[in-house]
């Protein structure tokens, strides 16, 4: 069989976790419109009788402005070296910039070999994907380009395909039955991410992070999950918090339905809100973050 590891890169918003959940067949990782969904390097795995495809979902990239920016963009680089393949994603829909192509230039010359992933070709031209892959390969950039709607599932199974094609021979490097490599809390605390990110749009802005208290599987077989939710400034507490707590009523009772139907299982949920300032800018508290 064929077996091997993708790293999935690409700008942040360009649907890299929603092409991966997509692919996998699983959610593997959160989604939301908002910059910098995805904080951690994340494994999403597909297996199948003839291959299997270990997919590194990574953050974003983004421009630096802090010490928790830094800390994703050195994953994103990690992973593009570790891995068999690169699958770029591109937002076709977004345009191509030549600040665009001199980042999948940087990928598209180094020593792995490297396909692009041209995405949400459901809600543009269709005319205009030619026009970009001819700037593409006029820019020197000589990698295959695949237009993929992952919302629409265009092309998902060609994209598969192709990917498979691509892989060494090899056993498997993941044990069949597994289709992340991250626990369940953590993929609890992102939940809870995802549905503040969802929420409140712009109304708080990515400095949000789920700290884990408590997280314990009872006797009975039902969840004790007890988290913080933790902002950047007093206002933003007040906005998560609502009037008469009803914003993170809401937002709690979302999160626990997304957690029980993740758990298989009923979840007693308590939330918190604190804020610590500037707290992406602080690396023992960033560790503090990451350690769900």
């Amino acid at each position: 069989m064929k077996s091997g590891f993708i790293g999935v890169i690409g700008r942040a918003n360009a649907g890299k976790s929603t092409l991966v959940n997509v692919l996998v067949g699983e959610k593997v990782a959160i989604v939301s419109p908002k910059p910098q969904t995805t904080r951690n390097s994340i494994m999403g795995v597909l297996t199948k009788d003839e291959y299997q495809l270990v997919f590194v979902d990574t953050p974003g990239i983004y421009k630096s402005g802090h010490y928790l920016t830094d800390l994703m963009l050195k994953a994103t680089d990690d992973a593009a070296k570790d891995v068999d393949f690169i699958l770029f994603v591109h937002d076709g829909h977004g345009g191509l910039s030549e600040e665009d192509i001199a980042l999948i230039k940087k990928y598209a010359d180094g020593k792995i070999p490297m396909a692009l992933a041209y995405t949400k070709i459901d809600i543009m031209p269709k005319e205009r994907i030619a026009d970009d892959v001819k700037k593409l390969y006029e820019s020197g950039i000589t990698c295959d380009v695949l237009p993929v709607s992952a919302r629409k599932y265009t092309n998902v199974r060609k994209l598969e395909k192709y990917l498979a094609e691509k892989m060494p021979e090899g056993g498997k490097a993941i044990e069949e039955d597994i289709v992340s490599d991250k626990s369940e809390k953590f993929m609890v605390a992102e939940i809870m991410r995802e549905k503040i990110l969802l929420k409140f749009d712009e109304e708080v802005p990515h400095g949000i992070a789920i700290v884990m208290n408590v997280f314990k599987r009872r006797e009975n077989g039902t969840y004790e999950v007890n988290l913080d939710i933790v902002c950047e400034k007093a206002n933003h507490k007040a906005i998560l918090i609502g009037k008469q707590g009803k914003a993170i009523k809401e937002v709690s009772s979302f999160a626990r339905q997304d957690m029980e139907k993740f758990l298989g299982a009923k979840v007693f949920l308590t939330t918190y809100v604190r804020v610590e300032e500037d707290w992406r800018n602080r690396p023992g508290l960033v560790k503090d973050m990451f350690s769900v």
